[in-house]
């Protein structure tokens, strides 16, 4: 639930931007017209043009987003982002006027259209208006996005030092190293993360509070704790002696769906080589691993997802109601099948299915298991269904609620997530993404009785890899290679 409503901050944030960018141009162009005293053009289309809104806004937000300006900054400073912000604007501003340049945008021509050909396009920028229009622009950009980031964040802080928005953690370590990442994050409640317990950095311990806060469990206990007490991200604030033990603590932090993060006490060689650094009141933070659903990514992949859901649904809804029709005459129980699966953060959530079995209620005696291929339990449409994934159509409705996405990893149930979890590691980094109708591993083959080692491959490449063009290019696949396979069943 936090990580969809950073999408909505993030959502808000980029479109409180684009407003502050188009204020920015106007400002520029209403200064343009006073000084040189031009008169308002009699074009509407020109009001868009002339302030260049339609080159700036796409262009200062790619900016922002190369910049990571999009993604979680609890722990970073204000400073910090208001010179990023800055840094932006500068790219930004010479993208914008190389932009004009390659387009031949009239803002720029200035009457050289009449005085020749392209051969003029060294000139353009020799008009004295449009010197004094970017160069206003250039003043405007930083100030108009920069002040809007400080109320912003100066809004936030508050919320969240009155109790909202807040990001719960466990600190890992109840040393010296841990009451100093305790006492940081207590300091500096603007970032909203709150320590929920500690852990201690020691096997067992007979510890129950540090700093006014429980803890927990000792590290025999770490895995246990956190299945019972669920946080949002894990803080390693463990004493140089240990250090050798990171690399096995990571490993183990690999089967629960949350950010870690490493205080550093420890020797270089010790640490993974590919971290985000952080800073907070002097003291360095260690991103080892966060989703990549976080930021403006998130908020674009939410986009491409309700507006695919909504596309499929008018071109599939005839089927639908065909496939419901013959699902009705196959025998006795429900048309839409529901069943609790895990999607991210761990968060359940019943996934729609059309009805493809007998009986809905048999594994009360046999418990959770796969499908096999030749299945008795399969009705006979049920068989066409799957092998042609048309039973998966209702799912729509789950990407629409936001449990799914279009695509990601398909989502498992929670019965097997236990088990797969201690046989497989980096099993729970597939809930750093939103399960998905279709996905990598799909598209590849590796649907229904398939090697789990493969898939989970292939899933991790994914997440890894992620790009709203790696989404596009898989559903571009998906209706050659998803739907008809060899191994659904």
């Amino acid at each position: 639930m936090l990580k969809q409503k950073h999408q909505v901050f993030v959502a808000l944030l980029g479109g409180a931007d684009a407003l502050a960018v188009a204020g920015a141009c106007y400002t520029a162009w209403a200064a343009r017209l006073i000084a040189f005293d031009e008169s308002l053009p009699a074009n509407w289309e020109s009001y868009f043009r002339a302030p260049l809104v339609l080159f700036a806004v796409p262009i200062v937000l790619y900016s922002l987003l190369v910049c990571k300006l999009y993604r979680p900054r609890r722990d970073r400073s204000i400073v910090g982002e208001v010179g990023q912000v800055f840094k932006a604007s500068v790219v930004a501003l010479a993208l914008i006027v190389v932009t004009l340049w390659a387009v031949g945008s009239d803002f720029l021509i200035q009457g050289v259209r009449e005085a020749g050909g392209p051969w003029y396009l060294g000139q353009r920028l020799a008009s004295e208006p449009a010197r004094f229009q970017l160069a206003i622009l250039a003043l405007a950009l930083p100030l108009y996005v920069g002040s809007l980031r400080l109320v912003f964040r100066a809004s936030l802080r508050r919320l969240r030092r009155r109790g909202w928005n807040l990001r719960h953690v466990a600190i890992v370590g109840v040393g010296r190293l841990g009451q100093i990442t305790a006492r940081t994050l207590q300091r500096n409640s603007w970032t909203g993360i709150s320590v929920s317990y500690f852990i201690s950095h020691h096997e067992t311990t007979r510890r129950t509070t540090c700093l006014g806060s429980p803890i927990r469990a000792g590290l025999a206990d770490l895995e246990r704790t956190l299945d019972e007490h669920p946080i949002d991200a894990v803080y390693l604030a463990l004493p140089a002696r240990q250090s050798a033990e990171l690399p096995a603590m990571l490993r183990t932090l690999e089967r629960h769906a949350v950010d870690v993060r490493i205080v550093p006490d420890v020797h270089p060689r010790y640490l993974p080589q590919s971290m985000t650094v952080g800073e907070l009141e002097g003291m360095p933070i260690l991103s080892y691993r966060e989703s990549p659903m976080n930021g403006l990514g998130g908020v674009s992949k939410r986009v491409l997802d309700v507006l695919g859901a909504c596309f499929a649904l008018l071109v599939f809804s005839p089927l639908m109601l065909l496939v419901a029709g013959l699902v009705r005459l196959s025998g006795p129980g429900p048309i839409i099948f529901r069943q609790k699966r895990v999607s991210l953060g761990g968060e359940v959530f019943s996934i729609y299915k059309f009805r493809t079995m007998r009986e809905v209620d048999d594994e009360r005696e046999t418990g959770p298991r796969w499908t096999s291929r030749g299945d008795p339990r399969i009705t006979r449409i049920g068989h066409l269904l799957r092998q042609t994934s048309l039973d998966e159509l209702p799912q729509l409705f789950n990407v629409i609620r936001g449990d799914m996405s279009l695509v990601g990893p398909r989502p498992e149930r929670p019965e097997l997530i236990t088990q797969f979890r201690e046989d497989w590691r980096g099993y729970m980094l597939r809930q750093h993404v939103k399960a998905g109708i279709t996905g990598w591993a799909q598209i590849n083959g590796l649907r229904g009785d398939t090697s789990l080692r493969k898939r989970l491959q292939y899933d991790l490449f994914y997440i890894r890899h992620w790009s709203l063009w790696f989404d596009l290019r898989i559903l571009f696949v998906t209706p050659f290679r998803g739907f008809v396979h060899r191994n659904a069943m």
